[in-house]
């Protein structure tokens, strides 16, 4: 049998593959931004203000944008579409010459914006509506996935799995969870503010698939069973993507965009 051939037909597949799944997350981003309703989640500055009547900066909290959640969810959607078209498209030989490398750069810039756009409307949902840690939350998991692509590109070139950016990433990643569980406790603890009950099923289950990831990370540089191929755990990679996205936008519309 002809190597060369049987994998062009895998990357054909794979191209086939990657147009089916930008055109599930199209549909599904298309639906949440048309028939969501017009629920809003605020976001507010607390920049120090000078208090005459006891002479001390105080916070001074203000309403700085009102966040549509049919929208904000459409557009983690429709990122992931625009990357898988990219990739089947205009982006196809650029793929397919970095997938032989065992890398795929695109993947990790398009988690680095739609994850983070999740974990910061996941944030929100447990009431953490502070510009800056908002800002903050969107950049570490950013970050975490820049480490991605680094940890794909720094070991082109070692003889051993050098494992330094999958740890650092690790440790960006899971700052905003800690942050979220913080104030996801604090809520359920509270005898007049306790979260949505959609939220008691989100949290957890995006936390698994969000860590799913690193799982395949690991098995592919560990090179485990079926992982020893990298098409392979490109491929679960992208079903992980559409799994994690599609379960977040469903839970958020169930439990407060569904139009009444």
């Amino acid at each position: 049998m002809n190597t060369k051939n049987t994998d062009e037909q895998l990357y054909v597949k794979l191209r086939r593959f990657n147009f089916i799944m930008g055109f599930l997350h199209l549909v599904q981003g298309i639906f949440m931004w048309v028939v969501s309703n017009d629920t809003t989640y605020p976001i507010f500055t607390n920049f120090l203000k000078f208090d005459q009547s006891t002479f001390k900066l105080t916070p001074d909290p203000q309403l700085f944008y009102e966040v549509p959640f049919g929208p904000a969810v459409a557009i983690f959607l429709l990122i992931s579409a625009v990357a898988h078209f990219y990739l089947a498209t205009f982006g196809y030989k650029k793929y397919i010459n970095n997938l032989k490398k065992g890398m795929n750069p695109v993947r990790f810039y398009e988690y680095a914006l739609s994850s983070s756009l999740m974990i910061v409307l996941i944030g929100m949902l447990v009431g953490i509506w502070d510009l800056g840690a908002i800002i903050l939350m969107f950049g570490l998991n950013a970050m975490m996935n820049f480490f991605g692509i680094m940890m794909e590109l720094h070991n082109q070139t070692t003889q051993k799995t050098d494992w330094h950016a999958f740890i650092y990433g690790s440790i960006a990643g899971i700052i905003p969870w800690i942050l979220i569980a913080v104030y996801f406790l604090s809520a359920i603890n509270s005898s007049d503010a306790k979260p949505p009950a959609f939220v008691y099923a989100i949290i957890p289950t995006i936390f698994v698939f969000f860590n799913s990831f690193a799982v395949n990370m690991v098995l592919q540089y560990k090179k485990v069973g079926r992982w020893k191929d990298y098409l392979y755990g490109e491929r679960v990679y992208i079903v992980l993507s559409l799994v994690a996205k599609t379960a977040l936008a469903w839970q958020i519309f169930a439990g407060t965009l569904a139009p009444i």
